[in-house]
Order: C-alpha cells, then sequence, then structure tokens
C-alpha cells in the first residue's frame, strides 16, 4: 500500500509547482501525474533531516525524473500514427496558477516546447516560466553555470522564433469560443468560415485510436468544411459541445456521456482562429474529467 503525503507535508505544499513543471516539461497529465508519484515515492524515502531545502529537493527530483522520461519518449514518438499533440490539461483560474503564468502553459508554446531538446526544455521551464536563477538550475540540473546560461539563451531563441504571435485578450477569445459554438450548432459554414483567419491550419490527433486527419488542413474552406463534417457524422450523434478553459484560454470541449471526447484549442490572431488543434486521442483525455 503506497503511503499518502501528509496535509501538511512539503511535498504537499509543493505540489501545485511540482505538477506545473512536470506537465510543462512533458506535455502530457497523466505522465506528469506519475511523475508526481515516483517523487512522492522518492521523498517518502528520504530523511528528511538531510534535506535543507525541500522545495529545492523536490524541483530537483521532479525535473531530473521528467528529463528520464523524455529521452525515452522521443523514440515513442517517433513511431507515433498520425499528428502528434500534447495532452490538453482543463485548468481553472486556482489550477492554471495565475494570470502571469496562463501564457506559459497555452497550447501554443507547448507546441513549439515539443521541438526543445529535453534539457533545453527543463532550462526554459525552471528559468522562464517559475524564475529560477542561472544558479540555481546549474545545481538541479548538476550542470555549470555557464552552460546553463548559454542553454537558457539558446532556448529562449528558440522559442521566441518559433512562437507564434496571438491575441491574449480573454475575453475576445471567450466571446469567438461562443460565436464558434453557435455556428457549429447551426451547422453554418459561412459562419465557421468568417471566423477562421485566411492562412488558418488544423492538426488533429487521435493517435490510432480513433478517426482523425493524418495531415494538417489548411485554408477556411477545408478547415470549415472538416470541422462540420466531423461534427455530422452520424456515429457522433450523441457529442455535445461546450465552452471550456483549457490550458488557461477558452477553448471547445466535446463530450459524449458526460466523458470528454475531444478538445479543440486555437491561437487567436486579430480577432480570428488560427492554428486549430483538436485533441480526440483517448489516452490524451484523461485528464479533461
Amino acid at each position: 500500500m503506497i503511503d499518502t503525503p501528509a496535509p501538511h507535508d512539503d511535498y504537499t505544499s509543493h505540489r501545485r509547482l511540482l505538477f506545473g513543471t512536470a506537465y510543462r516539461m512533458l506535455g502530457s497529465v497523466a505522465d506528469a501525474e506519475d511523475v508526481l508519484q515516483d517523487a512522492w515515492l522518492k521523498w517518502s524515502r528520504t530523511d528528511r533531516g538531510s534535506v535543507t531545502n525541500p522545495r529545492a529537493y523536490l524541483v530537483r527530483t521532479v525535473t531530473n525524473l521528467c528529463l528520464n522520461r523524455l529521452t525515452s519518449a522521443r523514440a515513442t514518438r517517433e513511431s507515433y500514427i498520425g499528428e502528434w499533440l500534447p495532452e490538453p490539461w482543463l485548468t481553472t483560474p486556482d489550477s492554471s496558477e495565475d494570470t502571469e503564468r496562463a501564457d506559459s502553459v497555452s497550447m501554443a508554446l507547448m507546441v513549439v516546447l515539443e521541438s526543445l531538446s529535453p534539457v533545453e526544455r527543463a532550462v526554459f521551464v525552471l528559468r522562464e516560466v517559475f524564475g529560477y536563477s542561472h544558479a540555481e538550475i546549474a545545481g538541479i540540473l548538476d550542470r555549470s553555470e555557464a552552460a546553463v546560461r548559454q542553454t537558457a539563451h539558446r532556448a529562449r531563441e528558440h522559442v521566441e522564433a518559433r512562437r507564434p504571435r496571438y491575441d491574449t485578450d480573454q475575453e475576445q477569445r471567450r466571446a469567438v469560443t461562443e460565436r464558434f459554438l453557435a455556428a457549429c450548432t447551426g451547422g453554418d459554414l459561412n459562419a465557421v468560415m468568417e471566423l477562421l483567419a485566411p492562412d488558418v491550419t488544423a492538426w488533429a490527433d487521435g493517435g490510432g485510436k480513433v478517426t482523425a486527419a493524418r495531415r494538417p488542413l489548411h485554408g477556411t474552406d477545408p478547415v470549415a468544411r472538416w470541422l462540420l463534417g466531423v461534427l455530422a457524422k452520424p456515429e457522433l450523434h450523441d457529442v455535445t459541445w461546450e465552452h471550456a478553459v483549457v490550458n488557461g484560454e477558452h477553448s471547445v470541449l466535446y463530450r459524449r456521456n458526460a466523458q470528454p471526447v475531444g478538445a479543440l484549442t486555437f491561437d487567436l490572431n486579430n480577432g480570428l482562429m488560427q492554428n486549430l488543434r483538436l485533441q480526440v486521442n483517448p489516452d490524451k483525455l484523461r485528464g479533461m474529467s
């Protein structure tokens, strides 16, 4: 039987930080939870009297567990069926931590983080999201401070070059999401097209578990017809869709019998939907309940 942390245990106190670190590094709610379980097991066997800084010890433990997982995950993703998208996270004002960090969990950024090496990703998350100093990160990763500085600079430049520029006004996102839901409910092709940017691209991740487009779709007409076509399939007649906050942003959640079967996230550019990402792989929707 696995022990659970006491209410005032240091692990419990820092759990939100640890989960936020693991999720941003792994792009998976399920994997992040597994890492936290492994970290707790290690923490439960540790002589607490020998730990002078529990927070630093736990962050270091989680970071290194994530690095091990990322290294093995790369080989798995090379054989992944179809498009690979990060696992969406159903967030609330509490679980998305605070407004300053909400952008750091957006799906747009999570996709870009996938293009970093494991060490670059760890350094970027610790430095840019949680504000650790180069010296602190060097201690966590057992690297020199100079090497961490170089890695941090390289990772930041990489992310800035690839990170899409989009509108972050959440009220505007809410309004567009509600208009999109209304257009889909009415099966109004023109109304859907009016909400899409001219250079819109859509990706779908079914992981070989459910039917999904294997390649990206480009352009307002193909994307709009694809979206409405998916919703019109007879086997999806009992699926409902609703507004939800996913990865800190207003998005669309699809349910069947109250269970999540899909999550649609998007970037907003000049008030129009761009870079649509539809996650329908059931293995990646377990954290959406």
